[in-house]
């Protein structure tokens, strides 16, 4: 029997009880016990001096798009960093099973147009080992990682393989019946749910994701299926989420036994919609229906550079006849004084009005700093800088851009940011009825980074906030934790409480920092990705086993494939 002692920390144990110091024993992968500090006697037990550190149990991040990385990559980062013990993919309708034999190069599209990671990376790191979903459950099985994963059947992928290059069309009855065996077969072999998409801003080459405007019928058909298993999630992100069309079949769908889940967040176009919506969930859920909004705990964070997917000037025409030249040089390009008067002269060269309307929201982009600031004043916004200095936005934007030889980012916040603070992100994700999500850990390679989320609960809202109310630390950790959890019925974790498996994290919350993003090239092929570091970790535990000693890899991997 392997025995651990934890003594004398912060005992944060995940329920929203008042934090207490304890020392916490851990045997053969779970908590055996927690007593007063002190009192545990360490005699034939590896014993870890926790004095001045919070002990939480590991996070549980519900929304990541791991789905080829997991493959390849053991370490599972930039998750894994920070703290992340467990990890849901499968998110968003997209993935890589069921696959017919030689349609991965589509799978691998509609994962690149909506999540943004590199295909040249999938296309080299995925060594396909399946086609049906169960046989992608034990691929990702077989492989030893520092961390828990559990998967999502993504309705994508479920109608290009039973549609082919239909996938985009309606489907007959007998497809919809053939899709809810398939989805049947994946939910009994061990996946947490299905997941499917809904908003036009999920695009590839293809155009819409397959299932983008699938009816009613064919997501109740897999509802039933919920039904007849158990138990199980059903994810979605949308545009009309919070409208009464959405709202009464996802009421449906959780009338048969489903839980629903969808992404919340406030929008420019009607700024309190999203008090409606947390309204509605919570009636459901008095009605003992599980419908539950997902919410971020910062706003979605496009970051603009050089380097990045996107950016105010990269549709510009002076700057598409640099694009292809190496960092350094199209900086020195850029700093030259003609090159740099006729960039500013133009227009952006799009007849894309989202993407027009993401690179000019100029009161929406603010330096992002060191030590990173997700809660800028709208003072020091663009728009508002470029007013008191008479330059104009996108001079400022350039200056900007130009810093740190071309490296530095700038933090525009895609949703959640109206009213130029964080109050209606407090108002959401410190509601009753509400999860915490969106990270995206794993997507968006080349311009978002938001995997970082659960570190920016702790370091922001429980211990920085200075624009307005904080969060309570007791309630912060069950929130990332406990919560999480539940959502996905994982209820042997998410708590540092006796038979729960031991998933740690030992956190010194005094230092704990996280650092600016940063544009790294070490995908499969040399792919770009934005990764953030963080300090203040000191320990990492799954199931009992250490996996990061100080924010480094022990190289033990504990991790497995949690199968609902």
């Amino acid at each position: 029997m392997s025995e651990l002692i934890i003594r004398g920390g912060l005992v944060v144990d995940g329920t929203g009880a008042p934090a207490t110091h304890s020392d916490v024993r851990v045997s053969d992968g779970v908590v055996a016990e927690v007593a007063p500090a002190g009192t545990l006697d360490a005699a034939g037990a590896r014993m870890i001096d926790a004095t001045d550190l919070l002990v939480t149990p590991g996070w549980v991040d519900i929304h990541t798009h791991y789905d080829g990385q997991v493959t390849w990559d053991p370490e599972v980062s930039p998750s894994s960093w920070h703290g992340i013990t467990t990890v849901v993919m499968g998110n968003c309708g997209v993935g890589f099973a069921p696959r017919r034999p030689g349609g991965e190069q589509f799978l691998i599209e509609l994962m690149e147009g909506v999540e943004d990671i590199p295909g040249s990376a999938l296309a080299e790191g995925i060594d396909w080992q399946w086609e049906t979903f169960p046989e992608y459950l034990d691929a990702v099985d077989r492989m030893p990682r520092v961390l828990d994963v559990a998967a999502m059947m993504p309705h994508a992928a479920l109608r290009a393989y039973v549609m082919g290059e239909r996938a985009h069309e309606q489907p007959s009855a007998d497809e919809i019946v053939t899709m809810a065996q398939l989805t049947e077969e994946a939910l009994r072999a061990g996946a947490v749910g299905f997941s499917t998409s809904r908003t036009i801003l999920h695009r590839s080459k293809h155009g819409l994701v397959p299932g983008s405007n699938a009816v009613p019928d064919e997501l109740l058909a897999i509802g039933e299926v919920i039904g007849r298993v158990g138990p199980r999630v059903i994810e979605l992100v949308g545009d009309e989420a919070v409208g009464p069309t959405e709202q009464a079949w996802m009421r449906a769908l959780a009338s048969i036994g489903a839980t629903v889940t969808y992404a919340l967040a406030q929008s420019g176009s009607d700024p309190y919609a999203y008090r409606s919506a947390l309204e509605a969930a919570a009636k459901s859920q008095s009605e003992g229906l599980q419908i539950v909004p997902q919410v971020a705990n910062r706003p979605t964070g496009m970051l603009f550079g050089f380097q990045s997917s996107l950016h105010p000037f990269i549709t510009h025409p002076t700057y598409k006849d640099i694009a292809h030249l190496p960092l350094a040089e199209r900086v020195a390009r850029l700093n030259n004084p003609t090159v740099r008067a006729a960039l500013l002269a133009e227009e952006p060269s799009t007849a894309n009005r989202i993407g027009l309307a993401l690179m000019t929201r100029y009161n929406q982009f603010f330096p992002l700093g060191n030590p990173v600031d997700y809660e800028p004043h709208p003072s020091t916004s663009a728009a508002a800088v470029a007013a008191a200095t008479g330059r104009s936005a996108n001079e400022v934007m350039l200056d900007w851009m130009l810093a740190d030889g071309g490296t530095a980012l700038i933090f525009a916040p895609l949703a959640s940011y109206v009213n130029g603070d964080h109050d209606a992100i407090r108002e959401m994700i410190t509601h009753s009825s509400t999860v915490l999500g969106l990270s995206d850990g794993g997507a968006h390679c080349g311009l978002i980074c938001d995997a970082s989320m659960p570190s920016y609960l702790l370091s922001h809202w429980v211990r920085d906030r200075h624009r307005g109310e904080r969060i309570a630390l007791e309630d912060a950790v069950a929130r990332q934790t406990s919560r999480t959890a539940a959502v996905f019925g994982l209820h042997d974790r998410g708590a540092l409480t006796v038979g729960k498996r031991a998933d740690i994290n030992l956190i010194d919350l005094d230092n704990l920092q996280i650092a600016p993003p940063e544009m790294v090239f070490d995908l499969p092929a040399g792919g770009r990705r934005l990764i953030q570091k963080v300090a203040g970790y000191q320990a990492t535990f799954v199931a009992g086993v250490q996996t990061f000693s100080e924010g480094l890899p022990t190289g033990d991997r504990p991790g497995r494939l949690v199968r609902a």
